[in-house]
């Protein structure tokens, strides 16, 4: 590997890989990105003077952008992190999830095998496996996801295998749990009950609250995902998870001790349709490559709150416009039904 084309690396994740493999190796790093609303180059500021970094403005299931890409930067390797990732917004509007996950992954596989690339590896979720009450989820197992999200998901990684198996590409996938961190689009929980406690906003938990996940910081998870790339066996799936299984509550009223909030903050709202109960996986496979997570749940939480706290002018920014529009559809009635029935 020597030139590594990172799509949605001004994402969240794909942002944090970004940063830890120019700290880590040699590699040229081209960032590939449409910049959609999570999309934010403010995630790159650090590296932006790095001259192994490059940026190119342009959507996956664009052929034509991705093969002069690929082309002009002598792109050898892929690692694919582009995609919709909220569920919320996927039962809102799933057609940007079908368009940007399964025909814009098999776009970049389409165009990564014509162009001869050495790798290609591909940022899944936990979310394709559904929900399980007991135990932990093995690669192996059925997938069977309950959201337009995670179906896309569900699809764009057969597209993975089917490459492999069809064409012989060296593919391996990653599937990663509930992932927090700095730079998160302030849509997730953890960051939008970080910014929405900072301004003492009530927090519209879903349900009961009782939904476990297994948490995973954002900077273990980009050394997951290179440690596969790296040490992966081609068309095998590994899964990424911080054996740290939260329930939402709990998560909920350790952000607002942290912030010295109270929990009358806390609003339960109507549950989402098809939420899933409980995520947990079994990352053997992983560990045997030699990744294990660094960070303490307790520990990694408490450095996000602070970079929050720290960081408004990352993120006032971005809770203007378009997302208001999006809060007020999806919590402006729950909250006000909440606040009826004394919720």
């Amino acid at each position: 590997m020597k030139n590594i084309m990172v799509t949605g690396g001004a994402g969240f994740i794909g942002s944090a890989f970004v940063r830890y493999m120019l700290r880590q190796y040699d590699y040229n790093i081209i960032v590939f990105d449409k910049l959609t609303y999570a999309g934010n180059l403010d995630n790159l500021l650090t590296v932006q003077d790095e001259p192994r970094y490059k940026f190119v403005r342009g959507d996956i299931a664009d052929r034509e952008t991705v093969r002069r890409t690929l082309e002009a930067n002598a792109i050898d390797t892929i690692v694919n992190f582009a995609a919709e990732t909220h569920v919320d917004r996927s039962i809102l509007d799933p057609d940007a999830f079908l368009k940007t996950n399964v025909f814009g992954t098999y776009v970049l596989l389409d165009e990564g095998h014509r162009a001869g690339i050495a790798r290609f590896h591909h940022v899944s979720t936990d979310e394709v496996y559904g929900s399980i009450p007991v135990g932990a989820f093995k690669e192996t197992d059925t997938l069977e996801p309950n959201s337009p999200y995670a179906a896309s998901k569900a699809g764009s990684d057969m597209m993975v295998r089917a490459y492999h198996v069809t064409h012989g590409m060296h593919t391996t996938t990653t599937r990663g749990s509930n992932t927090f961190g700095p730079y998160q689009y302030p849509e997730k929980i953890a960051p939008f009950f970080i910014t929405e406690a900072l301004d003492d906003r009530p927090l519209p938990l879903y349900g009961d609250g009782m939904q476990v996940r297994d948490w995973l910081y954002v900077d273990d998870h980009a050394a997951g995902i290179d440690r596969v790339l790296h040490d992966g066996l081609p068309g095998e799936v590994y899964n990424v998870g911080g054996d740290n299984e939260r329930h939402n509550i709990d998560v909920t009223r350790l952000i607002l001790k942290l912030l010295s909030k109270p929990e009358s903050l806390i609003r339960h709202v109507e549950d989402r349709p098809g939420h899933d109960r409980r995520y947990a996986l079994d990352c053997t496979k992983a560990h045997r490559l030699g990744w294990k997570p660094q960070h303490t749940f307790e520990e990694a939480l408490a450095e996000t709150v602070e970079w929050y706290r720290r960081n408004e002018w990352w993120w006032r920014k971005i809770k203007t416009g378009a997302y208001l529009e999006y809060y007020k559809a999806q919590y402006a009635q729950r909250l006000a039904k909440a606040g009826a029935a004394g919720g």
